[in-house]
């Protein structure tokens, strides 16, 4: 026997425009216990011979902390980057290391 497909009617109400951003937490709390400006234990390194500028390290990065310098290269703004490492894991070329700040 066949199921039946239930039709999900178009709603007029929700637009693109109420679409959350991805990667940005936009609630208050949901980062806890971190606080802006906690120096994290390992911190993103970047080896600019190995890096090619393709910006995965700045999509997946869910702090929002990498941003793009006046070379081009990316860097982590320490304010922001919490150690998590998805960037050093994302990355396809091997350019970033997690280093402890010394």
């Amino acid at each position: 026997m066949a199921k039946k497909l239930r039709v999900v009617e178009k709603s007029e109400k929700h637009t693109w425009k109420d679409t959350k951003v991805g990667c940005v937490l936009l609630e208050e709390g949901k980062a806890k216990p971190f606080e802006p400006g906690q120096k994290p234990p390992l911190t993103p390194v970047w080896d600019k011979d190995m890096c090619v500028r393709c910006g995965l390290c700045y999509i997946f990065c869910p702090d929002a902390a990498i941003k793009r310098g006046e070379d081009g290269y990316y860097e982590a703004d320490l304010d922001y980057c919490k150690g998590c490492g998805i960037c050093h894991r994302e990355c396809w070329f091997g350019a970033i290391s997690m280093m402890e700040e010394g």
